[in-house]
């Protein structure tokens, strides 16, 4: 077991938590805690060491060359004490000691159901793009990307610069929300040349709204998906299936450190602190609003959290910008109700425990659901069947209990 004590933890190694780092290191001792072995997190994922995103190498490189502390591959599982918490590395447990702690953990895709989701080759949008950038050939596949937001277009632009054939893409929302929310871009110049950039790079690619996936069809892998448009069903050969439907905010370790939750989100205030002392959060916990504004909420969560209030103050007229996209985005991808019908009685909805969605309807919650059928009981801890049944079912997740990720024996 190793020990390290800090004055300022930041947990989580992406946008928002790389700013928080920089912003804070000027004033305090600051170390940066993250599962995966480089930073970047998912947003800004490296490809086989390396960082396509000027901004990401810019901010990654002066994290790691000034005095900030980073211990990458290590898994926070569980608090000790109120300013303790525990990680699981390579090399065993680690307790880290900090005065003040910044979440900063991101978001995770939304899986929703439909019969065949389970076959070999149907990965999450995000998934898949971090697969290839792991170095999994898709040269010369035919994909299908669906499901919904901005993610869509990025991805199957990069699976084309891999020379995989994009076949299609399903975008579920409408072309009037679309078309509103483009319209909104007109206020974000940078944002209009980057999706105008997409969709040139994607030109020849049959794109469709009001369009999603019903079923995905095969032997022993996928071959097929059937896709449904204004009540018309169309089949596409196919090698993979893309499939997202938007975030959900990791909120697993600010619950049970006891930070107020509302609506899937952590609660903050102006200076990002949460309900619980001496500890803040920054970026998509406290609600998905794009990298502008993680970057942004990051830097005040630093800068609040080291002591600077006035350098964190001059910084909130650009997080609201940032924060009004960010709402704009969620209204235009909402999520419609088709999708809810999406599951037959046989399609699992919980991979880990093999529960399916016929079995499901008998409960009126999750917590009955998981006594009677183990429903979100498997390695990923309901984080995946905990969003779908939410949507589906409109049930609040279960409760968050430490050790939040599986971890070895010894290390408890």
């Amino acid at each position: 077991m190793t020990r390290v004590a800090t004055d300022i933890l930041v947990v989580g190694g992406g946008a928002a938590g790389l700013s928080a780092a920089l912003a804070a290191s000027a004033r305090a001792k600051v170390t940066v805690v993250d599962d995966n072995p480089l930073l970047g997190g998912q947003i800004w994922r490296a490809e086989m060491g390396k960082f396509n995103s000027p901004a990401a190498k810019g901010l990654v490189d002066a994290v790691n060359s000034g005095e900030i502390r980073v211990i990458n591959n290590a898994q926070v599982f569980a608090a000790a004490a109120r300013n303790t918490l525990l990680a699981e590395t390579a090399e065993g447990r680690s307790e880290i000691e900090f005065e003040k702690l910044i979440i900063a953990t991101g978001a995770r895709e939304r899986f929703l159901p439909f019969p065949g989701w389970t076959l070999p080759n149907v990965f999450g949008v995000g998934g898949l793009q971090a697969l290839v950038k792991g170095g999994v050939p898709v040269a010369g596949k035919r994909v299908v990307v669906a499901g919904t937001g901005p993610l869509l277009l990025a991805v199957a632009d990069y699976l084309r610069s891999k020379r995989a054939s994009v076949v299609a893409i399903a975008e579920q929302t409408s072309a009037s929300r679309l078309g509103g929310f483009a319209a909104s871009l007109f206020r974000s110049p940078s944002k209009l040349v980057q999706a105008a950039a997409l969709r040139a790079g994607l030109r020849g690619v049959p794109y469709s709204t009001d369009c999603w996936v019903s079923s995905a069809h095969g032997e022993k892998a996928l071959e097929q998906v059937e896709l449904k448009r204004k009540g018309r069903t169309s089949t596409i050969d196919c090698d993979i299936l893309a499939c997202g439907f938007n975030l959900v905010p990791n909120v697993e370790l600010a619950v049970p450190l006891g930070c107020e939750i509302t609506d899937g989100c952590v609660v903050v205030d102006k200076f990002q602190k949460t309900s619980i002392a001496n500890v803040f959060c920054a970026g998509e916990p406290t609600g998905v609003a794009g990298v502008d504004s993680s970057l942004v909420e990051g830097r005040i969560a630093g800068l609040a959290a080291a002591g600077d209030q006035d350098g964190a103050r001059s910084l909130f007229a650009k997080r609201d910008r940032a924060r009004r996209f960010g709402e704009a985005l969620n209204r235009a991808f909402a999520l419609r109700d088709e999708l809810k019908a999406l599951a037959d009685d046989d399609t699992i909805v919980c991979r880990c425990e093999d529960v399916a969605y016929g079995r499901l309807t008998e409960f009126e919650n999750f917590r009955d659901a998981k006594l009677q059928t183990r429903c979100g009981m498997g390695p990923c801890q309901g984080r995946i069947c905990g969003a779908a049944t939410e949507f589906l079912f409109g049930w609040k997740p279960g409760s968050v209990r430490p050790p939040i990720f599986p971890v070895k024996m010894e290390n408890l």
